[in-house]
C-alpha cells in the first residue's frame, strides 16, 4: 500500500493561498519548436519523496527527457514542508529550476520572495485548463493537479454511491463511519460542508460545528492512518467516511477485497485544492527549458497518467485517464460543475480556532 505523505495535508496556520484565476496573454511562444533545442541542457527538479513524487519522476520527468533530450536531475523531499525548507536553506544559491508542491507551500515561498512569476504565454497547454485552475499563490504557481476529496463508501453496503454528504448523518451508519482528523485540511473543508448543510457558510461556521457535534458518538474513528482505514473497510467494519481522498490508498482502493469506492457526485459539490508547479527566483537552468517542462506537466497524456497513478484530479480538460482508473478520479464534468476551492486566505485567520473546536468535539 502506498506510503502517502499525509503530513502535507496538515493545516499550516500562518499561510493562506490566494487562488486567483489568471488570463492568458497571446500569442503563445512556440514552445514546441523550442523543445527541439534542449538536447544537452539540464533541468533540476524538486518534488515529493513519496509515491506522488515517484509518479512525477516517471510520468513527467522521464517523458520530458525522452521527448526533448534534456537531462532532468531530480531531488526529493519529505513533504511540502521539506521542499520549502530546502529552498529556504539554499538562499540565493541556485539549486532548483522547478518544484511541484501543495498550495500552502507555494504561497509561503511566494510570500518569502523566493519565487519568480512564470510567463503564462509560454505555456500553450494552459488553453485547455479552466481559468480558475491555471494559476494561484498570487500568480507564482501554475496549477498542475487537483487534490480532490470525496466520500469513501463500502461497495457492499451501498448499491449506488451516496449523492449527498447528509449520508454521514444517517443513523443506520452510526458507529460505522470515519471522519478526517482535526489537523488535516479535510477537517476544515468538512466543517464548511456541514455549515452549508445547515444554512451556514465559511463565513458563518457555527451551524457547521453544531451539525458535526451530532456525529460525536457515531464515528468509529478519525482517519489519521489511511492504512488502518483501508483495513477496516476490508474487514467490513466501516460503511462510509470523509471527506477524504482516494490518493491516500491508490493501491488498496483498486482491490475488490477492500470494498472501497469513492464518489464526487454529491449534489453539494466536492472540495478540491490546487497543487502547483513553481520556479525559484534563483534557478540554475534556462528559462525556455523551465517553461517547456511546466508546459509538459499540463500535457493531456501526462495529466491522464498522473491522475491514474496518484488518483488526483487533472486540470487539463482533455486529460486522457485510463478506463481502469476513471472510477476513482473526478471526471472533467464533475471538476467543472462541482469542484469547490475554498478561500484559503480567509481561512488562515480562523483555522487554528476551527481545529480547536473540531478537536474538542471528537476528543471528549
Amino acid at each position: 500500500m502506498q506510503n502517502t505523505d499525509t503530513k502535507r495535508r496538515n493545516v499550516i496556520k500562518a499561510i493562506g493561498a490566494s487562488i486567483a484565476a489568471s488570463t492568458l496573454s497571446a500569442p503563445f511562444v512556440n514552445v514546441f519548436a523550442q523543445e527541439q533545442n534542449f538536447k544537452g541542457k539540464t533541468l533540476r527538479f524538486l518534488t515529493w519523496s513519496d509515491d506522488t513524487g515517484l509518479a512525477a519522476l516517471r510520468n513527467i520527468a522521464a517523458s520530458f527527457s525522452e521527448k526533448t533530450g534534456a537531462k532532468v536531475i531530480a531531488d526529493r523531499a519529505d513533504g511540502t514542508s521539506g521542499m520549502v525548507a530546502k529552498l529556504k536553506a539554499a538562499g540565493s544559491k541556485p539549486q532548483y529550476d522547478v518544484i511541484t508542491l501543495a498550495g500552502v507551500g507555494a504561497s509561503g515561498l511566494a510570500d518569502a520572495g523566493l519565487l519568480m512569476q512564470p510567463d503564462l504565454a509560454r505555456l500553450p497547454n494552459l488553453k485547455d485548463v479552466a481559468p480558475e485552475h491555471r494559476s494561484g499563490a498570487n500568480g507564482f504557481g501554475v496549477g498542475y493537479l487537483l487534490w480532490t476529496n470525496g466520500l469513501i463508501y463500502n461497495t457492499s453496503t451501498f448499491k449506488a454511491p451516496p449523492s449527498s454528504y447528509e449520508a454521514l448523518w444517517d443513523q443506520k451508519y452510526s458507529g460505522r463511519i470515519f471522519l478526517p482528523p482535526p489537523s488535516w485540511v479535510e477537517a476544515v473543508d468538512l466543517a464548511i460542508i456541514a455549515a452549508k448543510l445547515s444554512g451556514g457558510s465559511q463565513k458563518n461556521i457555527d451551524p457547521g460545528f453544531k451539525k458535526l457535534a451530532q456525529l460525536k458518538d457515531r464515528i468509529l474513528m478519525l482517519g489519521e492512518n489511511p492504512n488502518q482505514v483501508a483495513e477496516l473497510f476490508r474487514t467490513n467494519a466501516l460503511d462510509l467516511g470523509g471527506i477524504y481522498s482516494p490518493a491516500f490508498f491508490p493501491v488498496a482502493i483498486k482491490k475488490p477485497e477492500y470494498k472501497m469506492g469513492v464518489t464526487y457526485d454529491m449534489k453539494e459539490g466536492f472540495a478540491a485544492q490546487l497543487m502547483y508547479t513553481v520556479i525559484p527566483k534563483s534557478h540554475p537552468g534556462d528559462l525556455d527549458l523551465i517553461h517547456a517542462f511546466i508546459n509538459h506537466t499540463l500535457d493531456p497524456v501526462v495529466q491522464g497518467k498522473m491522475a491514474a497513478d496518484v488518483l488526483n484530479g487533472p486540470v487539463n480538460t482533455k486529460a486522457a485517464i485510463p478506463a481502469e482508473s476513471s472510477r476513482y478520479v473526478p471526471s472533467t464534468r464533475q471538476i467543472a460543475e462541482k469542484a469547490q476551492i475554498h478561500d484559503d486566505k480567509a481561512l488562515a485567520a480562523v483555522q487554528s480556532e476551527w481545529v480547536r473546536r473540531y478537536t474538542e468535539i471528537f476528543s471528549a
